[in-house]
């Protein structure tokens, strides 16, 4: 095999892989900024994954077609918005201690998600979805020389819609009004409450954001990927997601760029067995490859990420 072929494996599906990671900690980015911790980033996807499975097959039932799946994750971002109150009530209003609010969470989404399933499916996991997400090409873009066809028509639509998405957060977070206020609660909430800003307020809708983006990726990895929901759809890559957002430095850009490097690993450990040199490694250590880098990013890096100074702190009105 050569390079430009085990290119043509490799990058795809580090792409593929980085989409989910890369939406669920642009999710995490708005509750973070905002001075909410949010470890349950996991749970999100658990559920984004679980509504967005079967929104798909509810939608498919009715004759929705190739827009199934685009139906199933606009369900999931509903019930990870949801779904990621009980983290906002509990952090927010019941000043709760927001990592054990978010542990909590992860707990919850994986027990109930499969409750339902077994009820509902009367087994283990859900039916396998026959709508998926379609792979584009892209017009003149997938015409240039190697990179054309290596990117271009082997992705699906739903990755291009994240790296759009990355450069929507950043003007918003970093260019708007309401990015400006969200960015003061997670900085100073006691200056921006003086200048009249409801600080409650403004962290709900950062946890419901981070929800409605942790609910989609949950539900694009389950739909492109899996085909179907049980109990270990998602596994582990919400906190890949969190460590992406550690990793970016809780920015739209780095956060990218970290979730690409996770997708790489996590794709180099799928397709380890057709590359040269690595067909020979044991494919329980290329299975553990991606969760390795992970701690060893964020034992590395965390100690140099300066963190929103709000963060983890909670907000009582009147406490100035």
């Amino acid at each position: 095999m050569d390079i430009l072929s085990i290119l043509y494996t490799i990058i795809p599906a580090a792409l593929i892989a980085a989409t989910p990671l890369l939406l669920t900690a642009l999710g995490g980015l708005f509750s973070e900024r905002s001075g909410i911790v949010n470890i349950g980033l996991e749970g999100l996807m658990v559920m984004g994954a679980f509504g967005g499975i079967v929104g798909t097959l509810i939608f498919e039932s009715l004759g929705f077609g190739d827009a199934a799946p685009w139906m199933g994750i606009l369900f999931a971002i509903v019930i990870g918005a949801i779904f990621s109150l009980f983290h906002a009530v509990a952090s927010i209003t019941l000043k709760a201690d927001q990592i054990v609010s978010g542990v909590a969470l992860n707990f919850l989404a994986v027990g109930l998600s499969v409750f339902i399933v077994k009820e509902v499916f009367d087994r283990g996991q859900t039916d396998v979805v026959a709508s998926r997400i379609p792979r584009v090409e892209i017009p003149l873009l997938s015409d240039i020389p190697v990179i054309g066809q290596l990117i271009f028509p082997r992705v699906y639509a739903t990755t291009y819609i994240a790296f759009v998405l990355v450069a929507i957060v950043w003007y918003v977070v970093f260019k708007t009004p309401f990015g400006l206020r969200l960015r003061s609660v997670g900085e100073h909430p006691i200056a921006a409450d003086t200048m009249g800003i409801n600080v409650n307020r403004m962290r709900y809708i950062a946890v419901m954001l981070s929800g409605a983006f942790g609910g989609a990726g949950g539900a694009i990895f389950a739909i492109t990927t899996a085909g179907n929901f049980a109990g270990n759809t998602i596994v582990g890559q919400g906190f890949m997601a969190l460590a992406a957002l550690i990793f970016g430095k809780w920015h739209p850009v780095g956060a990218m760029g970290a979730a690409i490097f996770f997708g790489f690993a996590q794709a180099l450990s799928i397709s380890a067995q057709q590359i040269p040199g690595l067909d020979n490694v044991p494919q329980v250590y290329m299975l553990i490859l991606p969760y390795v880098l992970t701690i060893l990013a964020l034992a590395g890096f965390v100690g140099k990420a300066e963190s929103p100074k709000a963060l983890n702190q909670p907000f009582e009105k009147g406490s100035r």
